[in-house]
């Protein structure tokens, strides 16, 4: 049976262990959209899922102005630009 290893940590040192574990998750996520087109057109399912929302919070979203579409014929896409622009930063 394994031993149980109990370590002690302070919470600044579990603090600044978190933020180097976010900083790493950003950076891998920032060099995966660098690679992406910015004008790539997305539909709006495929924008709702990438942003993690249903398709109504989509909808009211766009309709608010807090995300911005463009339209071929009757169809609705999303820049990849678009979406960038809309995150917020939080601090």
């Amino acid at each position: 049976m394994e031993q149980l290893k109990i370590i002690q940590v302070t919470p600044e040192e579990l603090k600044e262990f978190i933020s180097e574990g976010l900083k790493t998750q950003i950076e891998e996520l920032k060099s995966i959209q660098s690679t992406k087109n910015p004008d790539e057109l997305l539909t709006r399912s495929q924008t709702a899922k990438l942003l993690k929302i249903n398709m109504a919070t989509l909808w009211s979203w766009t309709k608010s102005g807090k995300i911005s579409s463009v339209g071929i014929g009757n169809r609705v896409y999303y820049r990849l630009s678009a979406i960038d622009d809309a995150l917020i930063k939080i601090n």
